[in-house]
């Protein structure tokens, strides 16, 4: 039996089956549209906090910039980024994709340039909608005074090297820095 109410005004004749239907119907409806989980208040809140780190941080670098810009940094680094820079290669067969501001870029170098990159000589900056491979020291310069522009920096593990896992299966398996996809 699936409702002994309305069985009984269908008897009495008080209802019809499609006036059922239709409560029934609007019933699922009220019930889809009254989920509520507490979830949305908390995504609310997450969202605001979200937008508050994003602007303060927007602004400290836009502090950090002008700062910069006043002492005359950003116009040297400019043109010492050109100056510096290394040449790509017309014939590079090797794609190195580095990120910035969660976007890929696709740079095409040899092999020698890819050792030099991986082994924390060099680095990638984006200026100007170009790529240019600098000195180490350079890159660290820029990501100093103007982080987004740095699209590729090498970092020395501070942490020294990682505990192994007793347990884990692949830990006589040495990943290469350069193992490509």
């Amino acid at each position: 039996m699936a409702n002994a109410l309305q069985e009984q005004l269908l008897k009495a004749g008080l209802t019809s089956k499609q006036k059922i239907k239709d409560v029934k119907t609007q019933k699922k409806r009220n019930r889809k549209a009254n989920v509520d989980d507490g979830s949305e208040a908390l995504k609310q809140q997450v969202a605001i906090q979200k937008a508050e780190q994003a602007k303060r941080d927007k602004q400290l670098n836009e502090q950090r910039f002008a700062e910069a810009s006043e002492k005359g940094l950003v116009r040297s680094l400019i043109t010492e980024i050109k100056k510096q820079a290394i040449r790509l290669p017309s014939d590079g067969e090797i794609k190195f994709n580095y990120t910035l501001l969660n976007k890929i870029y696709p740079l095409y170098i040899t092999n020698t340039l890819q050792q030099q990159l991986l082994r924390g000589k060099l680095g990638i900056v984006r200026l100007e909608e170009h790529s240019y491979l600098v000195p180490h020291r350079l890159a660290e310069r820029v990501n100093l005074l103007v982080p987004d522009w740095v699209g590729y920096l090498w970092r020395a593990d501070t942490d020294g090297p990682q505990p192994k896992d007793e347990e884990d299966p692949y830990a006589d398996y040495v990943i290469p820095d350069d193992l490509m996809w």
